[in-house]
């Protein structure tokens, strides 16, 4: 099945993920003006009018670029719905991105057909992330148009599954959109994406490592001087298991070694432990990361990454 209009006239097959507290109007701008797909949790809009600023500031500068490139148009935004029943600002939230009509909504932790036929109803599209076979045949039969599909390594929530087995296993049954998430931070990785199955690349953690993206520049600095040793599995944080940065850990006065298990049942995004936030001070990062080596500008970091893939490209395949 070819792609949708909305997703095969990128510049690069990527897709920036969603990065909770960190992912901003600037960065998202900078992301699709760049030519890839661009987003932000809803929930990082805080308090929950500044959700109905941040689409119009997006929607308003993206417009303006079109206007002023006609030639070299912007990739669609995406908009990341935690659909999870302790959002309690899922309908508000939804009712903002109908206003916009946002072009892609992103679903997590859990699949509402509601949902999907509300972004359906303006002619959005929703990409639905999963970590396994299970819940990706729900989120399709629930009315998802494409799978986000979480391997190992990935930063953040991430599953445990190899990527080759994850689209290998996705691909034998579902010929719509499939986007790999997990470790990918260059344009070798995106190539490699695509050789397996995957359409398009999930790329989050290099994105914080760039001036637009609202992290602390230690966040930033740390990722620059880490590699996937440095990363950690933990469920203790959200009581989801996760990918997170060593160091933040250690900073934050626990033993990156010896974690307890988080309570699933306590899942809470803002959750506290010790004083130290999960996600503000306990950092969520991708194994991938040994391959960002300094900060910069989103769009020099989308470059970066298109030489990368076109040089992988002309080597492996002559073209």
């Amino acid at each position: 099945m070819a792609l949708p209009q909305l997703l095969s006239s990128l510049r690069l097959p990527v897709i920036g993920s969603p990065l909770f507290i960190i992912s901003n109007p600037k960065l998202v701008i900078a992301q699709c003006t760049a030519g890839i797909v661009g987003s932000f949790p809803a929930l990082n809009a805080r308090p929950a009018s500044q959700l109905d600023e941040w689409l119009a500031e997006i929607t308003e500068a993206l417009a303006a670029w079109n206007a002023a490139h006609p030639d070299q148009p912007a990739a669609p935004f995406a908009v990341n719905q935690i659909v999870h029943r302790s959002n309690d600002r899922l309908e508000h939230d939804m009712l903002l991105c109908a206003k916009y009509k946002v072009p892609i909504v992103i679903t997590s932790l859990g699949a509402r057909p509601e949902v999907n036929q509300g972004v359906h109803s303006w002619g959005g599209m929703v990409l639905h992330d999963v970590i396994n076979q299970t819940f990706a045949h729900k989120a399709i039969d629930k009315g998802a148009d494409g799978l986000i599909v979480v391997a190992a390594g990935a930063g953040g929530h991430a599953g445990t599954q190899s990527p080759f087995a994850l689209v290998q296993e996705t691909r034998a049954w579902f010929d719509g959109p499939i986007v790999l998430s997990g470790a990918i931070a260059s344009g070798n990785a995106i190539l490699a994406a695509q050789a397996m199955g995957a359409d398009l690349a999930y790329i989050g953690s290099a994105f914080i490592a760039t001036d637009e993206a609202r992290a602390v520049d230690a966040y930033k600095q740390m990722i620059v001087a880490s590699s996937a040793q440095d990363i950690v599995y933990s469920s203790l944080f959200t009581g989801v298991h996760g990918n997170y940065l060593r160091g933040s850990i250690a900073s934050a006065g626990l033993d990156p070694d010896h974690l307890p298990e988080g309570d699933p049942s306590k899942m809470d995004f803002a959750a506290a432990l010790g004083g130290a936030k999960a996600w503000k001070d306990i950092w969520g990062c991708g194994q991938g990361i040994g391959a960002v080596r300094k900060v910069q500008g989103a769009a020099a970091l989308v470059e970066q990454l298109s030489a990368e893939y076109r040089a992988a490209r002309l080597r492996l395949c002559g073209g």
